[in-house]
């Protein structure tokens, strides 16, 4: 039997690499998500049958259950939602960590001669080998980092919703709590393992008890003290980050459970999360350290006139449907850009609509793609998937930068601080230096937003001014739809 377990772990571990693998495009991505959950589900009855909790028919009611849970999640939930989702996801992960750790410290929580205020089952007692000081580090470890993880994704999970304000929250002496908060869980995770320290029958029961709660307290409040202070611009970086952290937790689980299967998918979670983090501060040209401790940003663009935010010394200059219908007719290359604005017009069909009637036109349509577009790594290339837009039509940002100068008409749907020509000319500006889709550079621009109010960084885009950058004001979802309309027309 065990041999059986360990081989279901290795065909679960190899349907973990191989579905990873498979999600690097977006042609297999959906068959790798199917491969790697099916690893999961192997991994999970392997582990239920080994410690022999549940019988098969709890286990398949238990599946059913879970499987109906994430059937209406994925059903009810808009594509807009995505990034809250996947938050919830990461800090659930986290806590299901932190759980688990301090339900096995748990167990060796004993009565004391005499009657104590502790006890475990009496039958598991002769059972239990020590908590010994390696296994309390571990413990320590999965508590601290599942708990920030948990309430640290659901701070983010509120900023993203708009649940709670976008901008960067701050008091005075926040960062003086924050690191008395982080030497008090440091302290508490000693004290947990001084309790553990001594041998089995002279174990301090006091001290693994109120160091394991001391610890999960610090650890929740650290976690919504290290994310409250990062701005609504640097929500991907954060999302990226916290996955890598459920990871990390569910791999330091592993270890106190001796499970293979949970130390290979969350080494494999952890890792890619970080490689994740890594890629979306290089393009936005910030270190780890600047997001986590210098966040810019604020509340989205949101309605309003169309002039508001405007400066009083620059002129933007509008355009109306029927004109931006004439260019994109007559161009011969378009490059559309989504931005977030796109995600809450929910306008990503009528995009694919747009590109459809101009390509039975003969024009060249592509979509560029900026690593930190939207609200999550990703998030555009979920949304024109959703939309069936072919993955061949889809650049990435290093490559479509160098066609923008033979582009007619670059059409930017709701993004702003991805083509914010501030980043490589004005060195006041905290996003000089980070990596931009070269829009300006295009014959032609046309914006599709509500207002000329800042992006989501809170940093005036003065795309809006240049001489070849016409503004279409107004509901992405209605323009595009109008647009689609006049170029039928024509």
């Amino acid at each position: 039997m065990q041999n059986a377990i360990l081989l279901a772990y290795l065909a679960a571990a190899v349907l973990f690499i191989l579905g990873m693998k498979r999600l690097q495009s977006p042609a297999t991505a959906r068959a790798g998500n199917r491969q790697a959950a099916l690893g999961m589900l192997i991994a999970v009855v392997a582990t239920l049958l080994i410690q022999e909790l549940l019988s098969p028919v709890e286990m398949i009611a238990g599946c059913a259950v879970g499987a109906t849970v994430g059937l209406l999640l994925a059903r009810r939930v808009a594509m807009t939602s995505m990034p809250e989702l996947v938050a919830v996801f990461n800090g659930f992960g986290g806590l299901a960590s932190a759980l688990v750790a301090g339900a096995e410290i748990a167990r060796y929580l004993v009565a004391e001669p005499g009657g104590g205020a502790f006890a475990r089952v009496a039958q598991t007692s002769a059972t239990l080998a020590p908590l010994d000081a390696p296994a309390a580090v571990i413990g320590a470890l999965c508590i601290l980092i599942g708990a920030i993880t948990f309430s640290g994704s659901f701070v983010a999970f509120g900023k993203l919703g708009g649940r709670l304000s976008g901008n960067p929250v701050s008091f005075p002496g926040m960062r003086v709590l924050t690191a008395l908060i982080l030497v008090g869980a440091l302290a508490a995770g000693g004290y947990l393992i001084y309790g553990a320290g001594a041998s089995f029958a002279a174990m301090d029961m006091e001290a693994i008890l109120w160091g394991t709660l001391a610890l999960g307290g610090f650890a929740l409040a650290l976690g919504v003290l290290l994310v409250i202070p990062i701005g609504g611009a640097d929500m991907p970086v954060v999302v990226a980050l916290l996955n890598a952290y459920s990871g990390l937790a569910a791999a330091a689980t592993g270890f106190m459970l001796d499970n293979t299967a949970l130390i290979v998918s969350g080494a494999l979670v952890g890792a890619s999360g970080l490689i994740l983090t890594s890629i979306m501060c290089e393009a936005m040209n910030r270190s780890l350290l600047n997001v986590l401790l210098g966040g810019f940003g604020g509340d989205s663009d949101g309605g309003g006139p169309a002039v508001e935010g405007a400066r009083e010394d620059l002129t933007a200059q509008e355009t109306s449907v029927e004109d931006v219908a004439i260019q994109l007719t007559y161009a011969e290359q378009v490059v559309i850009v989504p931005g977030y604005g796109m995600a809450v017009a929910q306008a990503q069909h009528q995009v694919r609509e747009l590109a459809d009637m101009l390509q039975a036109r003969g024009v060249t349509v592509k979509y560029a793609i900026h690593p930190v577009a939207g609200r999550m790594p990703g998030h555009m290339n979920v949304l024109l998937a959703e939309a069936d837009v072919p993955y061949d039509q889809l650049y990435e940002m290093d490559d479509i930068n160098s066609e923008f100068a033979m582009t007619d008409v670059s059409l930017v749907i709701g993004a702003n601080d991805v083509v914010n020509p501030a980043a490589r000319t004005d060195k006041a500006s905290p996003v000089y230096g980070m990596p931009i889709l070269d829009v300006d550079r295009s014959g032609a621009v046309v914006v599709l937003k509500r207002s000329l109010r800042p992006g989501y960084s809170g940093i005036e885009n003065m795309l809006f001014y240049h001489d070849n950058t016409r503004m279409l004001f107004g509901d992405a979802k209605d323009s595009l739809t109008n647009l689609a309309a006049a170029v039928k027309n024509l």
